[in-house]
This record gives structure tokens, sequence and C-alpha cells, in this order.
């Protein structure tokens, strides 16, 4: 079987992480896969798992999630989409003629472009949902895009509960939790003869702001002020690593920061040289994971992020800027800690808690590994997504 999957972004991240997971098993089971992507570390990584890559300079997105949906100066931004149109377009076009059998749109805002590839290949298609998407229902933008949705969209896949609360209700809902191949043995927290050292809290993901990465900083200052024994290690691409006139107008605008200069300045500024480490791009964190006490994510995005659920499969409880979470997210007090918002003060406490409660800290553990067993199983989320391709490859066959 052969699928089609557009996927937006060119920098290596959850999204094509979670997509790189879930195709290097169902590829045993028959799957051929061909990603149109822009090129950078996404499309590397998706050429090293075994997909044939069709590289673009941009593809063409309309943004309604709930961090980045149009509102006043934002609406710039439809600019570059209709820019990347074009050539989106084109190479689609180019492609007509290939034969696959499901589109597998690998995030919502591809979702107008995705309507259109499914079109010009008259298949099925799949939309992956990854963020949480713009409240209130009543939005325009909102009930344009659950109209598209009913629409053209045969499955939606959201990733968990959290998301799909912010989808239409009537829709075709099927929640594939995102997943993680762990090595047997590779559970165990670090050594006690490491453990009494700094504790170490991590931090995995591309940098952006809305990870909370400014305030995560914010907090081991304050921390290194309380003479918390406490390091952090930051593993994650640049998102944006822009120069000259370019850079200059899309930060004057609010629509990119330089991230990691930020974070060194603000490392510099603080006196964290012996409290932060910045690893930039790391390939495979599965060697990461093993170094860690505690895993932070304090996104502004009130939602638990994929590293949660990977740092559970090493016995590794987080701390999680999420208001009211929900089973498949975090369990507060259980598999880690949740804190109402990304605030650094709040982030400082809750890392402090754990950081200074060892016993606390092994238990949560435990329990976060127990949790990630039950919930994210890689082998039970790609047999689930093999069910709906093979069900909509039938159903297309029907209809011809």
């Amino acid at each position: 079987m052969r699928v089609l999957y557009l996927h937006p972004a060119g920098a290596y991240g959850g999204a094509s992480k979670s997509l790189i997971e879930l195709f290097s098993l169902m590829r045993q089971s028959g799957i051929d896969g061909t990603v149109l992507t822009p090129g950078g570390s996404a499309a590397s990584a998706f050429a090293d798992a075994g997909m044939s890559v069709v590289p673009v300079r941009g593809l063409s997105q309309f943004d309604n999630t709930r961090y980045g949906h149009y509102r006043r100066l934002r609406w710039i931004i439809l600019l570059r989409e209709l820019l990347f149109l074009p050539g989106s377009l084109w190479t689609l076009w180019r492609m007509r003629k290939e034969q696959f059998d499901v589109i597998h749109v690998n995030e919502i805002t591809l979702l107008p472009l995705g309507i259109i590839a499914k079109k010009i290949f008259r298949l099925p298609m799949v939309i992956h949902v990854r963020s949480l998407q713009c409240v209130p229902p009543g939005n325009w933008r909102t009930r344009l895009v659950n109209s598209w949705l009913a629409r053209h969209a045969d499955v939606i896949v959201p990733i968990d509960h959290t998301v799909a609360a912010t989808l239409g209700r009537d829709l075709p809902l099927e929640i594939v939790h995102n997943g993680l191949r762990v090595d047997a043995g590779k559970h165990l927290q670090r050594a006690a003869q490491e453990a009494r050292g700094p504790v170490r809290v991590g931090f995995m993901g591309v940098l952006i702001a809305l990870k909370g990465i400014y305030e995560l900083l914010e907090a081991m200052r304050i921390m290194k002020s309380r003479g918390v024994a406490i390091e952090c290690i930051i593993a994650g691409e640049n998102a944006r690593n822009l120069r000259g006139l370019r850079a200059w107008v899309l930060r004057k605008l609010g629509f990119a920061r330089n991230v990691r200069a930020d974070l060194e300045q603000m490392i510099r500024d603080y006196g964290l040289e012996e409290h932060v480490q910045l690893l930039g791009f790391v390939k495979d964190v599965r060697s990461l994971y093993p170094t860690l006490d505690i895993l932070c994510f304090p996104s502004h995005l009130d939602a638990a992020g994929r590293p949660v659920f990977e740092a559970a499969f090493y016995s590794i409880p987080s701390v999680v800027a999420v208001k009211d979470p929900l089973p498949d997210a975090v369990l507060h007090e259980h598999t880690g800690l949740a804190i109402p918002s990304p605030e650094p003060e709040l982030i400082a406490d809750a890392l402090q808690r754990l950081a200074e409660d060892h016993v606390l800290r092994q238990t949560l553990g435990r329990q976060a590994r127990d949790w990630a067993i039950s919930n994210f199983s890689i082998e039970s989320s790609a047999s689930t997504m093999m069910a709906i391709y093979r069900r909509l490859r039938s159903k297309d066959e029907r209809k011809q």
C-alpha cells in the first residue's frame, strides 16, 4: 500500500518524529511512504526512515491552532502561504500520475492543501491533528475548518483527548496516541551514584517561544538563587536562524526570534553557564533520557507534548504546564506534577519539589512508566493506523 504524506515543517520535531515512529512499524506490514515536505532536518530523518522524500521550498498552510491562529498582524503570515501556494500546487500536479492508495496529512494546518491533493489524486484522506485548535467554536475560522473536515476528511486522527476536545463533536474522530519504541532494559532511572550529584532536568523540543523555554530559564535562575542543586539540558533545533534584512523585519513584526541566541544571552546574563547546557539538535533523544531525573514541558499550549510520555517510558516524571489535565496528558501527583500555567515561579517550585524529594521523584517515575506502557504502545498505534488505511482503501475500491 502506497501512502502520500504531507508534512508542513522543515525542522525535525514532535510531528515528524511521531510519523517516523508509526511508519517504521507500518513499513514492516507493507506500507510504502512518500512524503512531501520542506527541505531540512525533518526531510533527512524521513529519508533515513526509508521514506521517499519530495522536497519543496514550503507548503501552503492555514493556521487555526490555539497559539498560531490569525489575529492582528499575524494575518500578514497569509502572504507567505500564498507565496508557497503555486509551488505546492505545481509539485502535486507533477505527481498526479503516481499511484497512491491514501493521502495522510500530518498536521491540520495543511488541510486546504490536503483537500486539493484529494481532488487531484481522487483518494481518501486522513487528517492528523497534533495541535489544539482555536476556541471558541463559534469563531468563523473554526466553523470553516470544521466544515472542511466534515466535507473532505475521511478520518480525523487527534493525538489525544485534549486535542480531540477542540474539534467538532460530530466529526469522524479516531484517537491514535503517539508512541515510542524503547529498547529493553533502557528504562531504569539514573544510577544512585549519579543521583547524588545535581538533579538533572531535561527539555526536549524545537526551540520556539510557545514551548515555554524562556520561562524555564527564568525558573533556573530562581532555583539558582535558592541554592537548589539542579542542572538543565536543552535538546532541540533552533526553529529560525535568520539573518539580514529578513530577520530584522520578522523580529520587528513579532513573527520570528532567534531563540537559541536569546537563550545564550540569558545564560550569560544569569550566570547559568554551569547550570544549563544547550545541546542543539539531537537525532535520537533516546540516548538522553537515561541521563535525566525530571522532564520539563512548560508549554503555553495548555497541553502535554510528546516528550512527556517519552520520558515516562524511562521512569522519568514530568513537570507539565496544563490547567486541567486529562488522563492521557499527565496524572497530577501520580506520573508528574501539573502546573496551571508556565509561570517561572510555578515551574521553579515544582522542579524544586521533585529535585529535593528523591522518594517522590522515584515513585512518580515508576508510576509514569506503567502509565506510558498502558497508553502509548507504538505497536497498538501502528496497528490502529494500519486498520484505518486498509478500511479506507477497501472503501475506495468499492466505490470504483
